[in-house]
């Protein structure tokens, strides 16, 4: 039988936060299943993960795909190319790439004008019909915070995660600082210049009193400290169904290209030429962005391609679906199905049980994309959302934190050369402050034998 007393350290830790033992379940046992747990602590509560979610995506995506499988962007024509111009419209359909970021964007820009194309005559379409419009949410709905990247909604063509990175710059003569938006946006205007003011650096952002109630024209009312040097901003768009289109008109048009025509939403039609396809990277890649650094609209891509692969269909219902049958017969056991909502954690209704969640990392141990996932998880101090926590353990674990929520789950590396599966996970309003117990637990598994 599994132990239900918890290690003195982390009974400790806990006393020391003042985190309730109630409010955290833990569960501690070999990767390989074939002993009785070594520790299962309130293990059977279903709670919510926070990222920790996800592992079943990402683990379900592996299984169910396999790592090679990458996403295409197919370019269309519906005209000839005549002197370096194109007589007719270009189309990208987009089908749930979440890697499409500003360089890659470019790259496909720069296939398109290796086809001898300089100039559109028609318009510029962009098909986002392969993710249901309901995928759409108000990024302030979480946490009213609707310019933060982690806030940004899933998109069929995703660039750059909906977001613009604003660069800062101070000039030579210490005045001014110049801005610069990277990708450049067709149709918006930046300021070229903020003034520079003396005093500590602190909460440089509220400084600048951004403005983006106009989304063609930000604007700053305020300054940037000058203490704080160059700094960089990376803001979801307040504008994020047009974001792909302004990025594809700011690009063209930097790299020499013209459009006559409109950028716009709408479908490919049935006659168009396919001139090419752009591919991903390999999803064993993607999986390690998603996981080392908690990216929740990648894994809502992810997430939405479940469905559409699985079901042919692109909403969350769907996918919800797909992935509570896949766990039925891939994980299976007496543990329910994870009660997922986007499928990256960023949600209040998600939930799931330690037992659950170590039984699938169990599965996964023993299945042919075990390398990919493993190698997909934050090492211990070494990188990713791990970085700063303390590297005395060979551990790979997947962390997660909302608030009143903070958890850990991955693999731990034993003093005697046994794999260990470890999920803690606190539900509580000081859930933060478990952290050093959760530390202690990771400490306390690597000392196994």
């Amino acid at each position: 039988m599994p132990s239900t007393a918890l290690p003195p350290s982390v009974e400790a830790a806990l006393a020391r936060a003042k985190v309730p033992r109630d409010a955290v379940t833990f569960f501690v046992a070999d990767a390989e299943g074939r002993q009785p747990p070594r520790l299962a602590w309130r293990a059977q509560e279903l709670v919510n993960p926070a990222s920790v979610m996800k592992l079943v995506t990402t683990y379900a995506a592996l299984d169910l795909l396999g790592p090679a499988y990458t996403w295409s962007t197919p370019v269309y024509a519906d005209g000839a190319v005549v002197d370096g111009t194109l007589q007719g419209n270009l189309y990208l359909r987009g089908q749930g790439d979440p890697t499409m970021v500003v360089e890659r964007l470019w790259l496909l820009l720069r296939r398109v004008q290796a086809l001898g194309i300089r100039r559109i005559a028609g318009d510029v379409v962009v098909d986002r019909s392969a993710f249901d419009a309901a995928v759409e949410s108000d990024p302030a709905a979480f946490d009213g915070e609707p310019l933060r990247p982690y806030n940004a909604s899933p998109d069929a063509f995703l660039v750059n995660f909906r977001s613009v990175t604003l660069d800062f710059t101070p000039e030579a003569g210490g005045r001014f600082a110049l801005v610069s938006a990277e990708p450049p946006l067709a149709g918006v205007s930046f300021p070229t210049r903020v003034p520079l003011v003396a005093g500590e650096c602190g909460d440089w952002r509220t400084a600048l009193q951004a403005d983006f109630t106009d989304h063609t024209q930000p604007r700053f009312a305020g300054a940037l400290p000058a203490a704080c040097g160059a700094r960089s901003w990376p803001v979801a768009w307040p504008d994020p169904q047009r974001f792909g289109l302004r990025a594809i008109g700011g690009l063209w048009q930097q790299m020499g290209g013209q459009i006559d025509g409109q950028l716009r939403l709408g479908t490919v039609p049935t006659g168009a030429r396919l001139l090419f396809e752009a591919a991903s990277p390999p999803l064993g890649q993607v999986v390690r962005d998603i996981n080392k650094y908690s990216n929740n609209v990648m894994t809502q891509q992810l997430f939405l391609t479940l469905g559409l692969t699985q079901r042919q269909r692109g909403s969350f219902d769907v996918a919800r679906a797909a992935v509570r049958q896949w766990w039925t017969s891939r994980v299976g056991g007496n543990e329910p199905a994870p009660v997922m909502v986007n499928g990256a954690g960023l949600s209040r209704e998600d939930r799931l049980t330690a037992a659950g969640l170590a039984r699938m990392l169990q599965v996964a141990w023993r299945s042919p994309v075990m390398p990919e996932l493993i190698a997909s998880l934050p090492v211990m101090g070494v990188d990713g959302t791990l970085r700063n926590r303390p590297a005395t353990t060979s551990a790979h674990l997947k962390t997660g934190s909302l608030r009143d929520v903070a958890a850990i789950a991955g693999y731990v590396d034993g003093a005697g050369g046994r794999r260990w599966v470890v999920v803690a996970i606190a539900n509580d309003p000081v859930a933060g402050a478990a952290r050093p117990a959760f530390d202690a637990l990771v400490e306390w598994v690597a000392r196994s034998n």
